[in-house]
């Protein structure tokens, strides 16, 4: 219980040091990896809002001091603004949203604003923990983790054919955490031409948004060719 306590109060004075750190920078910055979906929602994210700010793309196995001195964990993405360091992705696209209304990406009701970071916690859960499983387990688990998510989708059909956009009418944060995962299935052998067009209809849709085009890494633009 000791050892428990005295983590959690490490953390917090971590946390403390890193939201208070003087960052002396006078320009948001977004330090991002050119590959991580999680980086990749936040830089679309970014864009939607037309946020002016500079995007560091850094080698998450090599962080820079520059990345360490604000955020001693080196995860990205990390978001700089002054003196506000946030260094997850789903935070900082609340962050993004709030701090910049218009376009809003939220519905302004709380009700739907709660009943969409639902949704995005459930895609986190269930679409992007066997992502993760599929980019970084062996060849067995990868193979498993690649049956399910395509099951999984293909189960969500009704949920993508309701709305022109995901169980909405407009282009949502939901659709900022959808996207990149997305983009990536056809990189993983994920083809869901035949079993589910709904969803690549949804799917263009988004990638021909000019902001989703702008979101894209160097990296991330070879993944549609292979």
């Amino acid at each position: 219980m000791v050892d428990i306590a005295h983590h959690f109060t490490n953390s917090l004075l971590e946390l403390q040091f890193v939201v208070t750190a003087n960052t002396r920078r006078s320009v948001m910055t977004l330090y991002s990896s050119p590959t991580c979906a999680m980086s990749h929602c936040a830089r679309l994210a970014l864009f939607e809002k037309g946020v002016t700010a500079e995007i560091e793309y850094i080698d998450p196995n090599d962080p820079p001091e520059s990345l360490l001195e604000l955020n001693p964990n080196g995860t990205l993405p990390t978001l700089i603004e002054r003196d506000l360091v946030l260094y997850d992705s789903r935070i900082i696209m609340e962050y993004l949203d709030e701090r910049f209304p218009h376009p809003p990406l939220h519905q302004m009701d709380p009700v739907s604003r709660a009943h969409a970071r639902m949704i995005i916690k459930r895609i986190d859960q269930d679409w992007y923990h066997l992502l993760d499983e599929i980019l970084n387990s062996g060849e067995k688990k990868s193979a498993r983790a690649k049956k399910m998510l395509r099951e999984n989708l293909i189960a969500a059909v009704p949920l993508f054919e309701a709305h022109d956009y995901f169980m909405s009418d407009d282009f949502s944060l939901i659709d900022c955490a959808l996207a990149p995962l997305l983009w990536r299935l056809p990189s993983l052998g994920i083809d869901l031409s035949e079993t589910a067009p709904v969803i690549i209809s949804y799917a263009q849709r988004l990638f021909k948004r000019e902001t989703f085009l702008e979101s894209l890494s160097e990296e991330e633009k070879e993944m549609e060719k292979k």
